[in-house]
């Protein structure tokens, strides 16, 4: 997979893309990630993105030029065969969820588009018709901490890019349990055996794996019920 973020702050998302799993998945080529500047495609000497909104307001605009030929440069370099997924990180886009997530990690190529300031001018995302995505009812600065978010997210699912190739189908939201439902995750615990006068569950230290694995969905199943009682009654959704 190829991934290519589309940024006015580059220094946003060098660091933590060169950390932690991230990281790993790429040394061992499981993903490229490519960070590009929108600035380096501005048309002006000053390089120029941004201008006042047209019938006034506060904050200021990103321009379509610069954007949009940054886009089609990127494309143009990226020399992947199948078709490219663009997607732009707004408030007004469909809410990120893990079915979203799969369906993305599936894909070779993705062009991330993390806008700022007062948003982007209309006509250039009428033009490029991306992918709309939010990761909430909330306002950020910029795209870009969506697009850190998601890139951990789609990584993480890439064959061989966790040590174990189990980890990212017991995660909360996958697909889990008798009935293929998704669920939130079961507590985990770890040495010592008791803590602070708190003690591990006995059947966790029983060897029984049967038995593990059946008290396991029983707790992601009430877990779910309590915490998120929506999630059981989801139909699943087509990407």
């Amino acid at each position: 997979m190829r991934i290519d973020i589309l940024t006015l702050f580059p220094e946003m998302l060098e660091a933590t893309l060169a950390t932690s799993i991230v990281k790993r998945a790429q040394d061992c080529g499981h993903v490229e990630i490519h960070v590009h500047d929108i600035r380096n495609w501005s048309d002006n000497k000053h390089r120029k993105v941004d201008h006042r909104p047209y019938g006034g307001g506060p904050g200021m605009v990103m321009m379509c030029q610069p954007l949009h030929d940054a886009v089609q440069e990127v494309e143009r370099q990226s020399n992947i065969e199948s078709s490219t997924v663009r997607i732009h990180f707004t408030p007004q886009g469909e809410v990120l969820k893990q079915e979203r997530v799969e369906q993305l990690a599936s894909e070779k190529h993705l062009l991330l588009i993390a806008g700022h300031y007062e948003g982007i001018d209309e006509r250039v995302i009428e033009t490029l018709d991306p992918l709309e995505l939010s990761t909430g009812d909330y306002v950020l600065s910029g795209g870009e901490i969506p697009a850190l978010l998601l890139v951990d997210a789609v990584v993480r699912l890439l064959p061989g890019a966790l040590g174990n190739c189990d980890s990212a189908d017991q995660d909360s939201f996958s697909k889990r349990g008798s009935e293929g439902k998704r669920l939130l995750d079961c507590p985990h615990y770890t040495r010592p055996r008791v803590w602070n006068e708190k003690e591990v569950p006995e059947v966790l230290l029983s060897g029984d794996h049967s038995a593990v694995d059946k008290w396991r969905e029983e707790q992601m199943v009430s877990r779910t019920k309590s915490r998120r009682p929506e999630l059981l009654e989801q139909e699943e959704v087509d990407p």
